[in-house]
């Protein structure tokens, strides 16, 4: 194991929107930042169905963890903020598909109005 981070900008992922990483890999954790609806040529879903942005949403998680080492069954926590509780139902069933087997610790908090006009973020610790 290393003392050092290491820093993950995953192909595939649109460029970070601010002075960050989109996963930190230390001490044998992958650190994943908070992943928005944006599409990987950098598209926002702002538009979007909540099912579509949730549906992009863990598709960059996903992207996150795998250029980092990692994989959803790797997965120890999940933060979840959603715009309004009202889509909890909705997210729980599409994380459930998504998630598989995998059932990490997790928290859902709803927000009200995300940046950008957003729907859905996610951010993620897993085992490296």
């Amino acid at each position: 194991m290393t003392s050092t981070a290491q820093h993950i900008a995953p192909e595939g992922l649109a460029a970070p929107g601010g002075h960050y990483s989109h996963a930190t890999v230390a001490n044998g954790f992958v650190f994943v930042s908070g992943q928005l609806p944006i599409a990987p040529g950098g598209t926002k879903l702002a538009e979007a169905s909540f099912e579509e942005q949730t549906r992009q949403v863990l598709d960059n998680l996903k992207a996150a963890l795998v250029a980092a080492g990692s994989s959803i069954d790797r997965l120890v926590q999940v933060r979840v903020y959603l715009d309004a509780i009202e889509n909890w139902p909705a997210f729980n069933t599409l994380y459930a598909e998504w998630a598989g087997d995998a059932r990490p610790a997790r928290a859902i908090v709803p927000t009200g109005p995300l940046h950008f006009g957003f729907k859905v973020e996610m951010e993620a610790v897993a085992l490296a």
